[in-house]
């Protein structure tokens, strides 16, 4: 039983704590399952072990850290200042995730539109400039992962305008509304109310099957720890130091025993493990998995995890172009490609990407010290 002063301790710790040092380890997991699921081996197997079948999840786990880290970096941001920043927060989420983005939808647009004359793509091109490649019915080449974008820069519009404008007490229950419509649009419950889908040109304006939610939940764990009831409920059922061996392996049984269509009550079976897997690894530093998650190269290509996201398929192109030619087999394709976007992702880390998170704290955009994340980094 964890004692009362231990648990105040534990959530000064975590409230003092300016890096969470498994996150990037976590970032790992996502993107490499990721990879492996746009990798060649499913193409090979025709009946896949379920979890084997799932690496699309990786993205999911994605916007739940994300709703997680953001949220906390502006309750935190809060807490320090009195209030939080919205034009210091869309500066620094512009250039962190615009001009790599920006980037990888002009490439390919040069690549599908100019140079292989494709121009019926002309048509949708603007839409992922708009961030709303979610609500598309057919994708440029190469450019299908952009959808989980537009989802979070939907969310980074709409969730700090709500953050500072709502009443704190109605914060909690807006965004279970959100997770249950958005649950409720995903099983189809929403046309028994005359709500369905709209087609307004390109776009195809529904509720996606399974974005929202998971990210709508890491701002809901966020909001449970940054409270210190909140956290001192999450510490006494999950502040074991091996407390995340058991929630990882709770997680990859859910996902192996959920039905063949996740949509709707398994996605947010899968999601709540999800964020309480998160939660494991965030209340303690001292737990068992950290050795693993901190291990400095799977941190480091946690750390370039989103360049990798942009690039993996270009290098998939690339990679199977090759191999066609050479008649390489699954193995040595899914190795070659996994390096070769992890190495121009760390060039672009380096380069593009270093020059715009330097942007961040220049003024005149900087009127204050720039919030520091929990990931460690200026967010």
């Amino acid at each position: 039983m964890t004692s009362a002063a231990g648990t105040t301790e534990s959530y000064r710790a975590y409230r003092n704590l300016r890096r969470f040092g498994s996150l990037d380890g976590l970032r790992f997991v996502c993107i490499f399952a990721v990879l492996w699921h746009h990798g060649p081996y499913l193409d090979t197997t025709s009946e896949p072990v379920p979890i084997l079948a799932r690496g699309f999840l990786g993205v999911d786990f994605f916007f739940v850290l994300s709703g997680f880290l953001i949220t906390t970096l502006l309750l935190r941001e809060e807490a320090r200042d009195g209030s939080f920043s919205l034009r210091q927060f869309y500066w620094r989420r512009i250039c962190r995730i615009v001009p790599v983005y920006f980037l990888v939808v002009t490439l390919a647009a040069i690549l599908f539109i100019g140079l292989n004359g494709e121009r019926q793509y002309l048509d949708i091109l603007p839409y992922y400039y708009l961030f709303l490649s979610n609500f598309l019915t057919e994708d440029i080449p190469l450019l299908a992962p952009t959808w989980s974008l537009a989802v979070e820069e939907q969310y980074y519009l709409l969730w700090p305008l709500l953050l500072l404008m709502l009443p704190r007490r109605w914060i909690v229950p807006v965004l279970l509304t959100g997770i249950a419509l958005n649950v409720a649009g995903a099983m189809g419950l929403l046309a028994v109310f005359g709500i369905r889908p709209v087609q307004v040109g390109e776009l195809f304006l529904a509720l996606p099957t399974a974005t929202y939610a998971p990210i709508l939940m890491g701002s809901l764990t966020a909001i449970l720890l940054h409270d210190p009831r909140g956290f001192a409920a999450a510490f006494r059922l999950l502040g074991h130091s091996y407390a995340p061996l058991a929630a990882f392996l709770g997680l990859a049984i859910v996902i192996q025993l959920a039905p063949a269509d996740i949509a709707g009550l398994p996605n947010l079976a899968i999601h709540a493990m999800m964020c309480l897997s998160l939660i494991t690894i965030v209340v303690r530093e001292d737990h068992v998995l950290r050795p693993v998650l901190a291990f400095r190269p799977v941190a480091r290509v946690g750390e370039i995890s989103y360049g990798i996201y942009l690039y993996h398929l270009f290098a998939l192109h690339a990679v199977t172009q090759v191999a066609k030619a050479a008649g390489l087999g699954p193995t040595i394709v899914f190795v070659a490609y996994t390096l070769l976007s992890i190495l121009v992702a760390e060039l672009s880390f380096r380069t593009v990407e270093a020059y715009f998170m330097k942007l961040k704290t220049r003024r005149p955009f900087a009127a204050r010290a720039p919030a520091q994340g929990p990931s460690g980094k200026p967010e």
